[in-house]
């Protein structure tokens, strides 16, 4: 846990003073602002919340990408099978970069983009997110993990992908999770709704996603724990593994690049409520030039081919 993270969230929370944060995927890189002194080159938005108001179009949007060796890839699929097999993981989010080569600037792209859930830092980075982190209002928490996509376009693709025994284990496995993370800083924890089905568009796909809603309640005084609660929580389990701890030690032996930012988290609080996201569909401004960082769950049925096919799809910007 990044205490100094939570202690400031925690100050903020008890003052009912609205904030805006992001940390990164290993928690040590955080940034906490007052809502009302976010810096200019922070742009947000979580559904309906958020501090974007120009109306920018992208109409001549192009990219070049080029996505990571497939053999060596696979070889790190097998390797965390090999780690399942050992019993010393379960279910491990496995993710690598992407180069790609675009001449449009990042704002541009989170304008243009077709997401609930969007941020555009800085000029560093911009996410396009599907996937909710948690979610407060009253004294419930609630998050919404997911795992199991397939393009919409597929005969019986509903069917397919809600009787697929991999996606199936991915997800029970992924909810299992979150509902003990959810147990660590709430009561009365609960799966409200399990395994529905909603459609996301994928730039020029449209896919069908697997969700799930789990819930707990929280104590009269969580808006003084904020910052632990969140602490708590991180990383999020979608994005790591389950056993969690295990599974972070292999993601940081295998993957062999470091994260930052994305599969982090990102997110506001009100000074009433409080909503945040995961940090995926994440593309990076560095040094050596664009990445765009992707991957996917692997289990014991996991298939390389199918997998690295995942990451290769999951690298899309969804514009209107």
């Amino acid at each position: 846990m990044n205490i100094e993270f939570a202690l400031k969230l925690n100050t903020f929370g008890k003052e009912r003073k609205p904030f805006f944060f992001v940390i990164d995927y290993a928690a040590k890189q955080f940034e906490l602002f007052a809502l009302e002194a976010l810096p200019s080159g922070v742009l947000y938005q979580l559904e309906t919340k958020t501090n974007a108001l120009d109306d920018v179009t992208c109409k001549d949007f192009s990219w070049h990408k080029t996505y990571p060796n497939p053999k060596h890839y696979k070889a790190k699929v097998e390797a965390v099978v090999e780690e399942i097999k050992a019993g010393n993981t379960y279910l491990l989010n496995l993710t690598a970069p992407t180069k790609v080569e675009l001449s449009t600037p990042l704002e541009t792209l989170f304008y243009a983009a077709n997401a609930p859930f969007k941020l555009c830092y800085h000029d560093a980075f911009i996410c396009f997110s599907p996937e909710r982190f948690v979610k407060i209002e009253g004294n419930c928490i609630s998050t919404y993990p997911m795992k199991g996509t397939i393009d919409a376009s597929i005969p019986s693709a509903k069917e397919i992908i809600l009787n697929d025994e991999k996606e199936k284990a991915e997800h029970v496995m992924v909810v299992d999770l979150l509902r003990n993370d959810l147990s660590m800083v709430s009561k009365e924890v609960r799966v409200e709704q399990f395994r529905y089905v909603e459609k996301i568009q994928a730039g020029d796909k449209e896919l069908l996603q697997v969700s799930s809603k789990i819930a707990g309640k929280l104590d009269e005084d969580w808006h003084e724990k904020i910052g632990h609660i969140i602490a708590t929580l991180l990383p999020a389990g979608s994005i790591s593994g389950t056993p969690k701890r295990s599974s972070v030690k292999i993601i940081e032996r295998i993957e062999g690049y470091d994260r930052g930012f994305f599969t982090g988290v990102f997110g506001i609080y009100d000074g009433e409520s409080f909503d945040s996201a995961v940090m995926i569909r994440f593309l990076e401004k560095t040094d050596e030039g664009y990445l765009f960082k992707s991957g996917g769950g692997i289990t014991l049925l996991s298939e390389a081919q199918k997998e690295y096919d995942e990451l290769c799809d999951k690298v899309y910007v969804p514009l209107f």
